[in-house]
């Protein structure tokens, strides 16, 4: 099965057709040429608009800017209730029959992929020649620089498997789902059709949830009795042009209008804001994995980003071998030992191999407990420690210095591993970033970069420990 998503025409000519341009080049165009005023739209819809915020046309498609200081604590952007796009079943909703189609669709989406769902309700408001949201839907990019539209070559090109398996698992599912929505709406009346009568194909449905993966936000919904709110995903018209930092100028919040106890969502000036900067959220502290599916960019020096790895006991003891560890036990931990992994979760039909170096940690506190523990013949020294001193990497040495050198070098020797099943090498990727490359290549080759960077990062890090340590052995003896 191919992982490459191909455009095809629709067979229904509409007024505004569900096809898609093909995205070779990764346009940042629009879906029309010149769409209507999103902000004279927001205004003339009951929202507000701060007098020195434009849209601004950047390199990599449009944003917001300020054009004039702006005070902190000063509101951006005010969108009342019925502005965000999102998709709600309410019981009155499910009689009306197109919409009642568009659940039926909804219920063959894991919920993994939550963004295919309002994708659906995106696809039928696009279709619609009347759609209240149509100003805002026309200054959609026409083509999106996630994965799931790279060609077949440059998918590979990302060299990384998690990250692989993730793309292909949404490629079938996409190609799974087209068949599924030709099933269900085959033998529809017009009037039920959630698309208006109009062919979707696997290529319109990707858009789709491309378009809501890298720009919707989880906000509170309608509240519970009980108090509480369920989280709805909603696309937030215009805020949804604000750019990605850790260290944003600005950030969402909801609350309810004092008029009329309805929603409201804003965005408001975190600090003050200079003339000239543009408006800048924090979608959140994501690895550059999510960042790349999701979004279809990637952060240099992520600090959230990891490398994810398994935790295989064959490997264990071939990278303890190769840090110079006689006789590692990894296969074959001690009874007293395996009690211990299990209480990782490393052991046992409930275990959860995978592990991580990278992140806020470093390196996987399991992991790290692990090597402690499998490195080491002293059980009573082992149970005089708790899991999380075990786990924790600035409780320096816990079981002797010997033994953290041993468990720091097995993990320097995992990296070298890791780094190994990469088919280039950083310095190759950093000369071919230089040629003239297409875009999606560039962003899978920087992608790959800074995986490479981190566990080479990880290792400096990780020998400097353990230089620091055997100098404190060699003062001892």
């Amino acid at each position: 099965m191919s992982t490459k998503i191909m455009f095809m025409a629709s067979s229904l000519f509409q007024v505004r057709p569900l096809t898609c341009a093909a995205a070779g080049g990764l346009s940042s165009g629009r879906l029309v040429p010149q769409p209507p005023d999103l902000i004279k739209w927001v205004k003339r819809e009951g929202g507000f608009v701060h007098q020195a915020v434009r849209v601004a046309q950047q390199l990599d498609g449009l944003g917001l800017i300020a054009t004039a200081e702006i005070p902190k604590g000063s509101d951006l952007i005010v969108l009342p209730e019925h502005i965000p796009l999102r998709f709600e079943a309410s019981e009155a909703d499910s009689e009306k029959g197109s919409y009642s189609s568009l659940i039926k669709l909804a219920q063959h989406i894991p919920e993994e992929l939550w963004a295919m769902k309002l994708g659906l309700k995106l696809l039928q408001e696009r279709a619609k020649k009347d759609s209240f949201w149509w100003p805002y839907i026309s200054n959609l990019p026409e083509t999106y620089s996630v994965p799931i539209f790279f060609q077949g070559e440059d998918i590979k090109n990302l060299q990384y498997a998690p990250l692989l398996s993730q793309v292909n698992k949404r490629c079938r599912f996409l190609l799974d789902f087209d068949k599924a929505v030709k099933n269900e709406i085959e033998n529809l009346r017009s009037e039920d059709h959630p698309f208006g009568g109009q062919d979707v194909d696997a290529s319109a449905l990707g858009w789709a949830m491309s378009a809501v993966s890298s720009r919707a936000f989880r906000l509170h919904g309608n509240k519970l009795p009980d108090g509480s709110h369920i989280n709805v995903p909603m696309m937030l018209p215009l805020i949804d042009m604000c750019n990605h930092s850790f260290n944003p100028n600005a950030e969402i919040v909801q609350e309810q209008d004092t008029a009329n106890g309805r929603m409201l969502v804003k965005v408001t000036a975190g600090i003050q804001i200079k003339r000239d900067d543009l408006l800048i959220l924090n979608y959140g502290n994501l690895n550059n994995d999510l960042f790349l599916l999701d979004y279809g960019f990637v952060i240099p020096s992520n600090p959230y980003d990891c490398v994810e790895l398994k935790y295989d006991s064959a490997l264990l003891d071939a990278a303890s071998m190769a840090a110079g560890i006689s006789s590692p036990n990894f296969s074959l931990p001690l009874p007293w030992q395996q009690q211990i992994l299990s209480q990782l979760s490393l052991h046992g039909e409930d275990a959860q191999l995978k592990i991580s170096l990278g992140g806020s940690e470093l390196v996987d506190g399991r992991l790290l407990a692990a090597l402690r523990v499998i490195l080491s013949n002293d059980k009573e020294a082992v149970q005089k420690h708790d899991l999380t001193t075990l786990r924790s990497l600035s409780a320096e040495a816990p079981l002797g210095i010997s033994n953290e050198v041993a468990a720091l070098r097995t993990i320097i020797a995992l990296c070298v591993i890791a780094l190994g099943h990469f088919p280039t090498k950083l310095m190759d990727d950093e000369s071919l970033l230089k040629q003239s490359v297409s875009a999606s290549t560039a962003l899978a080759i920087q992608f790959r970069i800074q995986k490479k960077a981190l566990i080479i990062d990880a290792m400096r890090n990780l020998t400097r420990r353990v230089k620091s340590l055997s100098s404190k052995e060699s003062v001892t003896f």
